[in-house]
């Protein structure tokens, strides 16, 4: 089971669920366009993780180190977000 910590909540997400889907499922305003990588538009902070995070492919949108793409990473374990707009 994935928890994830925001400022505004913590949840958890289901099975097979995105963190994307499940930051939009639980009211969090996320800005999103292709949920596939390759637009960037979700981008979003990581703070901190109890594992690595990881993508089944290489998204084609660019990244700082401490960002994550939220509709394509990988999360395992416990997550901290700050899920707030990154302008870029």
């Amino acid at each position: 089971m994935t928890w994830v910590m925001t400022s505004k909540k913590q949840f958890y997400l289901h099975d097979d669920e995105s963190l994307l889907d499940g930051l939009l499922r639980t009211g969090h305003d996320i800005n999103y366009q292709c949920k596939e990588g390759y637009c960037g538009s979700c981008r979003i902070k990581r703070i901190a993780s109890s594992h690595v995070i990881d993508y089944p492919f290489e998204p084609l949108a660019m990244i700082e180190k401490d960002e994550i793409l939220p509709c394509c990473c990988r999360v395992q374990g416990v997550i901290y977000v700050n899920h707030e707009r990154i302008d870029k």
